[in-house]
């Protein structure tokens, strides 16, 4: 069990620049994230008015249904890379 009378992990801030890097730095990451997820959560709404034919996003560039899920499925991989680089930034940023 953890003691709850030990040292915390992290000392205060107590520098005016050390504060301001470390709100930097949290703006940076947090607004990487936002962004990813704002993306993914496009990328779902695409594919549900794909899949119940609501409209056909990607008619205009690809004219069967097999090369729209291709471009979806190509966007899905983009989006997931996107994450992992953002996200291992993130962590790389800890150190």
């Amino acid at each position: 069990m953890s003691d709850p009378d030990r040292e915390p992990t992290e000392k205060p801030t107590t520098s005016k620049a050390e504060a301001e890097a470390e709100g930097q730095w949290m703006a940076r990451n947090w607004i990487g994230i936002a962004v990813v997820s704002i993306l993914a959560l496009l990328l779902i709404v695409v594919a549900a008015m794909q899949v119940t034919g609501v409209m056909d996003v990607f008619a205009p560039i690809a004219e069967t249904e097999t090369q729209q899920w291709g471009i979806l499925f190509g966007l899905a991989i983009v989006l997931i890379i996107l994450a992992g680089w953002s996200w291992t930034a993130i962590a790389q940023s800890n150190r």
